[in-house]
């Protein structure tokens, strides 16, 4: 049975948590700050330390639920009767969705700063995977003689490509590609796979 100390610091945790994705959502992680969180969670500044390493650390439990939300969006997207190019095309339109409603909480999976060697919790890294999977499977459907390396180099590339035309499309760049074309080129490049 947890003791009314644990209860609190999950209670605070979860105040935290909230009131970090609120602010991310609005503003982006360059914006987040202690002081802010402690107002909005109505805490003391040093109560978030004994909850929380620092601040990196809440906008990775606020990245567990946006991973979460989007692993859910990604595989709603599709029944399982698709053709494999067809599902990838579904899921990567689901993906350019997601991130355009939720664009600043979207940005924060991948403008967080750290390193694939560094100290990932093992949720984060398996969220990661989890999103991945997706990909993989349609992938081996195309490509059955690929091994389980060439699989998720593939796998990694089509992740790559889509992710780039989304972040792209969705910051305006001159470089990029109109917003209202976006669906339209995924399609374009994904299509082209399944003819080998």
């Amino acid at each position: 049975m947890s003791s009314k100390s644990q209860i609190r610091r999950e209670q605070l945790r979860e105040k935290l948590t909230e009131a970090a994705e609120i602010r991310i959502a609005r503003d982006g992680i360059s914006d987040l700050r202690a002081r802010d969180l402690a107002k909005d969670a109505g805490c003391a500044l040093g109560a978030i330390y004994n909850v929380f390493d620092d601040l990196n650390a809440i906008v990775m439990a606020v990245n567990g639920r946006t991973f979460k939300r989007l692993g859910e969006a990604v595989s709603g997207s599709f029944d399982g009767s698709e053709e494999p190019v067809q599902r990838l095309i579904v899921m990567s339109t689901a993906y350019l969705h997601f991130a355009d409603q939720n664009t600043l909480l979207w940005r924060a999976l991948f403008d967080l700063q750290m390193s694939e060697d560094g100290p990932v919790p093992d949720w984060y890294r398996n969220a990661l995977k989890g999103l991945f999977a997706f990909i993989a499977e349609p992938v081996g459907q195309l490509f059955p003689e690929y091994d389980n390396v060439e699989r998720e180099l593939m796998t990694r590339a089509l992740f790559s490509s889509v992710h780039g035309i989304v972040t792209l499309g969705l910051e305006n760049r001159i470089s990029g590609v109109p917003p209202e074309q976006i669906e339209r080129m995924i399609t374009q490049v994904l299509s082209r796979i399944g003819n080998k």
